[in-house]
């Protein structure tokens, strides 16, 4: 029952950001421009992550939305002191570029794997069940 329980809640945590994960992927949201302030990096065994930090301001004049970050990006291609196009799709720590991103893998995947563990649990409720040998 708690395997039920858990793969329930991780279909709830992927489902929950279906919608937006679609519009990330589409670079469909409000249009504006990002401007880097700063790139903060973690250094792991042959890798390094980066996330651009910065202000975004959205086209229509909307609030400007400051220490938000822009998906993708690293070292690289923050573009600290420069302006860039973006987009906000709702997300209330991030903005994408015009390209989307992959990130619905993930939720697909979150998705997936709840409905798999549930699926794996709630097995010996619809298996059948061996009959009794008759004694003797």
């Amino acid at each position: 029952m708690a395997l039920l329980l858990i793969a329930a809640l991780i279909i709830w945590a992927g489902a929950s950001n279906v919608e937006r994960s679609i519009r990330a992927a589409r670079a469909e949201g409000a249009p504006g421009s990002f401007t880097g302030s700063r790139v903060d990096c973690v250094q792991h065994p042959g890798h390094e992550s980066c996330t651009c930090y910065g202000t975004f301001v959205p086209d229509t004049g909307g609030p400007e939305r400051a220490n938000v970050y822009l998906y993708g990006r690293d070292r690289e291609t923050c573009p600290v002191g420069n302006e860039t196009v973006a987009v906000d799709v709702g997300s209330a720590s991030r903005v994408y570029g015009p390209e989307g991103s992959n990130e619905w893998l993930m939720t697909a995947g979150m998705v997936l794997f709840g409905i798999g563990l549930g699926a794996w649990a709630s097995r010996t409720w619809w298996s059948p069940r061996p009959e009794p040998s008759p004694p003797g």
